[in-house]
């Protein structure tokens, strides 16, 4: 099956086993925003690799591997520094992959799997072991380049922030799911403490008494100023909340007025059972969310039609892959990823930017200053190196 075609249609299951909230609407107030292009690297490795995490300071980016399950670190100029495995059944490896391999500071990499938060040295070597907050049954997750846990500072203090992936005694066919439901965790990588954050707000669309997958939810977010930026997948809302290691207290709610976004509708509860997770990869979502210089960039994919979905599958399962790839890549080709960009300050809207040509629409990274791109290889050459692009975000 074309990797393309499995990726972003195919269903998987796994079984593993406040102040008062004020909604702005966006406004169309453009200003000219564009990305210029600073420097490139090239990773030149065998494999499959996906450009995974930068470090603050942006001197090391780390990347994954798929066929060898390596993860990758590399210096700017893309000169490989370390790059090491843990697929094996050992005490310090961290089991079935949950997110991308995360830098932290200048000489440490964290993996977060079924088993635990493993945080290594560049070399491999394991430093600290951090339980999760509850025993993993089931987990499922989704690889785009750029779009993984992140290091954030509050209070002074290094964290790392990322998906919550407690099950709360209960899963998506049970309406104590959405009740007890948070998005994110904070993790103090000091004391291994945890906090979880980020329930559905009153309005959302995932309290409507129907039945949602994994990826119709799955968070984007950020850190900055002691401000939560956080957004549930298919929903288009932006929610800020005032922030601290032990409360997020709701600010404001932006509504995100994306053109052509597909918001998922739910199944029946019914359908849903007990130690399964389902991701569809061609959701419409709100898929990363960055705050830098001042702005805050909002990363969405509108997905592509369910009826067009839906009608791809039928072929395929048909035996008529070549027909459901053909239509799939057609409705593929109008869904644009953009990405909104937002004033920190007062949360006025100041454009939408398309990606910049040659680049795969799937995700991005950023240190404080810089954003990374990965290239999209050529499909009429066999290339044998992965280029990321470190462009800057101007206004002219």
């Amino acid at each position: 099956m074309h990797k393309k075609l499995l990726n972003l249609i195919l269903l998987l299951s796994f079984g593993i086993f406040s102040c008062e909230n004020k909604e702005t609407i966006t406004e169309t107030t453009p200003i000219e925003l564009s990305f210029d292009l600073v420097d490139s690297l090239d990773l030149t490795i065998l494999g499959d690799p996906i450009m995974a995490s930068v470090n603050n300071t942006g001197t090391l980016v780390s990347f994954y591997d798929f066929p060898s399950s390596e993860t990758i670190i590399t210096n700017t100029q893309g000169d490989v520094q370390n790059q090491f495995s843990k697929k094996e059944d050992t005490p310090d490896a961290y089991g079935f992959k949950l997110e991308l391999p995360i830098l932290w500071g200048e000489d440490r990499v964290i993996l977060i799997g079924l088993k635990g938060i493993f945080i290594y040295d560049l070399a491999g070597n394991l430093i600290k072991k951090i339980d999760h907050a509850e025993t993993m049954g089931s987990a499922g997750s989704m690889s785009f380049p750029g779009l993984t846990a992140k290091i954030i500072s509050i209070e002074g203090k290094e964290h790392l922030l990322t998906k919550s992936f407690r099950s709360r005694d209960t899963y998506p066919g049970e309406q104590k799911f959405y009740d007890t439901y948070k998005a994110v965790e904070l993790v103090n990588l000091e004391t291994g403490e945890m906090q979880d954050f980020g329930s559905f707000e009153p309005e959302s669309k995932f309290l409507d008494g129907m039945g949602y997958v994994q990826s119709d939810y799955a968070p984007a977010y950020d850190v900055s100023s002691g401000k939560l930026y956080l957004s549930h997948g298919s929903d288009p809302r932006l929610y800020i909340y005032d922030f601290s290691a032990k409360e997020a207290k709701l600010d404001t709610a932006i509504h995100l007025d994306i053109p052509d976004f597909y918001e998922v509708e739910g199944l029946p509860r019914s359908e849903f059972s007990p130690g399964s997770v389902t991701i569809n990869g061609g959701t419409a979502a709100i898929r990363n969310i960055i705050v830098q210089s001042g702005r805050i960039l909002v990363h969405y994919y509108p997905g592509i039609d369910p009826k067009i979905m839906e009608e791809a599958m039928g072929l395929w399962n048909a035996g008529q892959e070549e027909e459901g790839e053909a239509l799939y890549s057609k409705a593929q080709a109008k869904a644009k990823p953009g990405i909104m960009v937002f004033d920190e300050k007062d949360y006025s809207y100041l454009g939408t930017l398309d990606f910049p040509a040659g680049i795969n629409k799937e995700g991005f990274m950023a240190d404080k200053e810089s954003l990374y791109f990965q290239r999209t290889p050529d499909p009429e050459v066999e290339e044998d190196f992965l280029r990321v692009y470190k462009m800057k975000l101007t206004e002219k």
